[in-house]
């Protein structure tokens, strides 16, 4: 039953929170919903009215509508709010991979002017053990459907790989680890994303005009590990999703997933990153403005041989 309900927009949001279902209005106001011996819920709305509501059942268990019995009969429907459990949001891109590809490799960076500290990027899987990768820029299995990297790998500036570690120490005694899914972005691909993106999806990619901190090596997009089940931990809406879910305040979803975001963010924010306000995942560590856009590949990345500290 837990979903948005309405239209082209949500009328209302149902929720879980304390075991109990929530009926979460676009206001901002809350009512738990009664349940009733017979499985319906009641709503009680200030001073003395009072509606049944019925939920639509699919055979999956999915509730297709809410049914609001007042003076007249409403029905809302349940939005379909995709990608569902074990799948991945995809878009429909504007022109071809391969043509926004020779696009973006045809044109170069922004200027910038300044002082910037020297790239010093290192390999995030090199850190920990615990630390887990799904790259999913590297498959088909991201928001475009086809790779854009030549590697599965992810790279941060040193000073922000050494917070992510701290981050990760934070997380391991609650039972938790880090599951990478990207770091380090050439901006030629910052260019792909944004040229493939229509507008109502601008919001969740970069402007290659301005340039992103995931250029810079100082953005990393991340989940929650489960270190006994060795599976990611599910949060109120899915990677890369584009829709109200990923925005780091969504209010839907159960408690547990709610916790599990802000459990990550608190981690996260607690050793220097900020969290991007269209995406639970993403987080800018403090210094990024202190580096260069960077446009190498992977491949032709250079290292040196330090240890994290």
């Amino acid at each position: 039953m837990i979903g948005e309900y309405g239209d082209v927009q949500p009328s209302v949001i149902v929720l879980e929170k304390s075991a109990k279902l929530i009926l979460h209005r676009m206001n901002g106001t809350e009512t738990t919903l009664q349940p009733t011996p017979d499985g319906d819920f009641t709503l009680f709305t200030p001073p003395n009215t009072s509606s049944t509501i019925q939920f639509d059942q699919a055979a999956r268990g999915r509730a297709r509508r809410m049914i609001l019995n007042t003076y007249d009969e409403i029905t809302i429907l349940n939005r379909s709010l995709e990608p569902e459990e074990g799948q991945v949001f995809q878009i429909r891109p504007s022109r071809s991979i391969d043509k926004l590809r020779e696009e973006a490799l045809a044109v170069s960076p922004p200027h910038e002017n300044g002082q910037f500290r020297a790239p010093d990027l290192v390999d995030l899987a090199s850190l920990d053990p615990t630390i887990h990768m799904d790259i999913r820029y590297a498959t088909s299995n991201d928001f475009l459907g086809t790779p854009v990297y030549t590697q599965a790998r992810a790279f941060l500036q040193r000073p922000a790989a050494e917070a992510l570690v701290r981050a990760l120490h934070r997380l391991q005694p609650y039972g938790y680890a880090l599951l990478i899914h990207d770091a380090y972005r050439p901006w030629y691909v910052t260019k792909i994303f944004w040229d493939a993106t229509p507008p109502e999806g601008k919001i969740f990619v970069a402007d290659p005009a301005q340039g992103s901190r995931h250029n810079r090596g100082c953005a990393v997009d991340l989940t929650l590990h489960d270190l006994k089940s060795g599976k990611p931990i599910e949060m109120p809406g899915t990677y890369d999703e584009m829709s109200p879910r990923s925005f780091p305040d969504y209010p839907g979803g159960t408690s547990l997933q709610r916790w599990h975001r802000d459990l990550l963010r608190w981690a996260m924010e607690s050793e220097g990153f900020t969290v991007y306000e269209h995406e639970w995942w993403h987080f800018d560590f403090k210094d990024w403005h202190e580096y260069p856009i960077l446009n190498v590949p992977f491949e032709k990345l250079q290292f040196t041989e330090k240890q994290v500290r």
